[in-house]
């Protein structure tokens, strides 16, 4: 029996709803448990962020919206658009938000690099 993948396209609106959800889970689950150690990836990631002076509520934050980019450009979307989302939710200026999708391909889905 063959497992059979569905990939559903996401309203850009739902983009930052997700992503907000999933940083207060996270945030509430760093309340409950350890802080993980973030891994050489998620390290260089983060320090790349801080060099452009990007800033997130939290590092766990930075990397959450790192791998949303990711999962935005698995399905489909153009990294202009992304870029865009990003600038027009209030989380980064257009200059930022730009070098953010770069630094998440970059790090997380290189695959889109190009």
């Amino acid at each position: 029996m063959a497992i059979q993948h569905v990939r559903t396209s996401i309203p850009a609106r739902s983009f930052w709803a997700g992503l907000t959800a999933l940083v207060v889970s996270v945030g509430l689950a760093g309340a409950v448990a350890p802080t993980a150690r973030a891994d050489g990836i998620d390290d260089q990631f983060l320090s790349a962020v801080e060099s452009r002076d990007i800033k997130f509520a939290s590092p766990q934050a930075a990397i959450l919206a790192g791998h949303q980019v990711c999962n935005e450009l698995d399905q489909g979307r153009p990294k202009g658009d992304i870029a865009t989302e990003l600038t027009n939710s209030g989380k980064l200026d257009g200059y930022h938000a730009g070098f953010f999708v770069g630094l998440s391909i970059a790090a997380f889905c290189p695959r889109h690099h190009g």
